[in-house]
């Protein structure tokens, strides 16, 4: 690689979707020519791809791009937080340019600007699968970008626009190529992946001489027939759910859902505007486990909304044990400028009580979780590895997406060396709250 080609760094903040992004900024300038840098030092410019949901995150965005001022001095701003550029003005004046989400083009242009490229069609390959800020055994892909729903704590839908779903042989393409290139787990992500295709009436595309619908089912039939795993991310769950859990009990897809149900009191549901009935829902768990027993399912809550009161908190503590989710994340409610929730004339809840709140819910999912897992005692799974050394290796079951669930910490290795991306099988000896343990077998 030329020492004269010019290098682009970035600083990926926020969710996986937010990484996509980045991925396909990259992607783009290094087939025009542009080195990537590990270091402010090293970088001719700086992207600095923002998360702006939460009040949190939109100041750990803004300490990112003073970060990057102080080190670099030249500095592209994109992402969520760019949709608001007087705020980042306001705080760094000397950032170069400001753009919004998705707007990769525009990004793209900025960077043109700062410093132009120096294109070797000899030397400046890209995989067809474009650059991944991932391990090379597992991906995200994002088949749609924008949400339809309205929720009132949220403020997606004015960041990024609603529902705009890709093509079905688009997602297909990318999908294969990312096998092809030793992708092993394919995590398919965007803000409300069951709505996949409604925007374009579930339109057909042609792939490998076929018409496939752009529909949530028809996309997970597709995507698992590829030989890697299929883990299904941000599920809303409409009715039409149901029907993907026959793929899972067939070993098409995981046995993995993840539904952000966000709590379980009628009347907080109702305030967020999120499907009210629960009881229905518990239901629909009952019989997609009966369908696939191994099924894990992956939620998040929300505690301390406004108008949250003692008896509705309680009422979510009674379903959560009634539901047995698998896997659960809680986050204390933060209100977010220009969110609906701001507006709704609701009691705000108390801090103190919010983290109170937070504790006695947290305390109840992992007694949920810990019975559930030592369930797995005993039992062989199959395992993905992350990383290995010469005595331990440690990797992921079906249950287990990567960063936010559990681990499987393997032992009894003997000679055997193993590598990320091995898929191996594990028998289980241990369990404790969130990781198992067990020794490889084979």
């Amino acid at each position: 690689m030329s020492k004269s080609q010019p290098r682009v760094g970035i600083v990926s903040l926020g969710c996986p979707k937010a990484l996509v992004d980045s991925e396909r900024i990259l992607t783009q300038l290094r087939a025009e020519g542009y080195a990537i840098s590990d270091s402010y030092a090293g970088a001719d410019v700086v992207i600095v791809n923002t998360c702006g949901f939460l009040d949190s995150a939109r100041t750990e965005s803004l300490e990112a791009i003073g970060e990057a001022l102080n080190k670099n001095g030249k500095v592209i701003v994109t992402g969520c937080l760019g949709a608001t550029p007087e705020l980042i003005r306001g705080e760094h004046p000397n950032v170069l340019a400001i753009t919004g989400p998705q707007q990769y083009e525009t990004v793209v242009d900025a960077v043109h600007n700062v410093v132009p490229p120096k294109h070797d069609p000899f030397m400046d390959l890209v995989p067809p699968a474009g650059l991944k800020l991932t391990p090379r055994h597992y991906a995200y892909l994002k088949i749609s970008e924008g949400c339809n729903n309205r929720c009132t704590f949220c403020i997606i839908p004015s960041l990024r626009g609603d529902l705009a779903s890709r093509p079905a042989r688009d997602v297909l393409i990318e999908a294969e190529n990312l096998v092809k290139s030793g992708v092993r787990e394919l995590l398919v992500i965007s803000q409300d992946t069951s709505a996949y295709g409604v925007d374009i009436k579930y339109a057909e595309s042609k792939y490998q001489g076929r018409m496939v619908k752009a529909k949530f089912l028809d996309l997970a039939r597709e995507l698992g027939q590829l030989g890697a795993w299929t883990r299904l991310h941000y599920v809303y769950p409409y009715p039409h759910v149901d029907d993907v859990i026959p793929l899972m009990a067939e070993g098409l897809v995981l046995p993995y859902l993840d539904i952000p149900f966000q709590h379980a009191s009628p009347k907080i549901l109702k305030a967020m505007k999120r499907p009210g009935n629960q009881e229905k829902v518990l239901e629909r768990i009952k019989k997609w486990r009966n369908i696939c027993p191994d099924l894990t399912i992956r939620s998040t809550f929300i505690v301390g909304f406004p108008g949250e009161t003692e008896d509705d908190f309680n009422y979510m503590l009674d379903w959560l044990e009634e539901a047995e989710l698998d896997r659960v994340g809680c986050f204390k409610y933060e209100p977010v400028d220009g969110a609906r929730a701001n507006d709704l004339g609701l009691e705000q809840v108390d801090e103190d009580e919010k983290h109170d709140r937070w504790d006695r819910f947290m305390e109840t999912q992992r007694a949920i979780s810990e019975q559930r897992m030592q369930r797995k005692v005993g039992r062989t799974l199959d395992v993905l590895i992350d990383e290995a050394d010469k005595s331990q290796a440690i990797g992921r079951s079906s249950a287990d997406a990567p960063e936010i669930d559990g681990q499987v910490f393997v032992g009894n290795l003997g000679r055997k060396r193993l590598k990320a991306g091995d898929m191996v099988k594990v028998k289980i000896t241990r369990a404790e709250d969130y990781d198992l343990w067990g020794d490889l077998v084979g």
